[in-house]
């Protein structure tokens, strides 16, 4: 009951944002602004989790195909501030609902000059019909499984598109462990933040997700981004292999 009266004084407060987003006008000006409050707050989050990355993609050559060359799709490849972790030589596939973030892309691209852009996609992580099937070493995801529509859906694609021994690597914030006051206060801010997000939960279940995937390996662990008390600050990041 509480969870709910909280709710309703958020929305209360931010009235106007709900409303124009009743009339489809939310959106279409959200979708604009959103790359750039992104290209603002990537670099201020990859400075926090730049060693837990690091640590992340340090692997990712082990994936490489026959020609040692990896190829690598990015889900939501957003400003591209993952770029830089990648190995020499990789043959990038990007993707990316939104079209606006295009700008910004190609000022990473240009930063990271040890990439070889193959592909730019504008499409959503559900639907990666333009790639074939069984083409991918490696995919990357992260901070975008909050935000889309049905995680299933975004896995299956993923396990489509990897070839047999090939790895998905993701970092979320999840959903707290339900007796905490980290869940109780995302509950509440969950209907108001997706708005600011572009469509992002704060507490969605992402570990199960995974775990009812046909992957032959899952290599996951908990860890906290600071500031602590954030709603999002609690995240899980790995690997899962095919």
């Amino acid at each position: 009951v509480l969870v709910v009266f909280l709710q309703r004084c958020l929305q209360l407060l931010l009235l106007p944002i709900p409303v124009l987003a009743c009339l489809g006008l939310w959106d279409s000006f959200y979708k604009k602004l959103f790359p750039y409050v992104m290209a603002k707050l990537a670099p201020i989050y990859n400075r926090k989790v730049y060693k837990q990355k690091q640590e992340l993609f340090s692997n990712l050559k082990k994936f490489a195909g026959p020609s040692s060359q990896l190829k690598l799709l990015e889900i939501g490849t957003g400003t591209g501030t993952n770029f830089q972790f990648y190995p020499p030589g990789c043959q990038l596939t990007c993707t990316d609902p939104n079209p606006n973030f295009r700008k910004f892309l190609l000022k990473s691209l240009l930063e990271n000059r040890h990439l070889k852009l193959e592909h730019s996609v504008v499409t959503s992580g559900e639907d990666l019909h333009q790639i074939p099937d069984g083409t991918m070493d490696a995919v990357v995801c992260t901070l975008v499984l909050c935000s889309v529509a049905d995680i299933r859906d975004v896995l299956t694609e993923v396990l489509r598109v990897l070839r047999p021994g090939g790895a998905f690597y993701f970092l979320e914030h999840v959903a707290a462990d339900h007796s905490s006051w980290t869940y109780f206060w995302q509950k509440v801010c969950d209907p108001v933040w997706k708005y600011f997000g572009d469509g992002c939960s704060l507490s969605r279940e992402t570990q199960k997700e995974l775990e009812k995937m046909n992957f032959s390996e899952l290599h996951l662990r908990h860890i906290h981004v600071t500031p602590y008390w954030i709603p999002s600050s609690p995240h899980i990041i790995g690997y899962a292999v095919k």
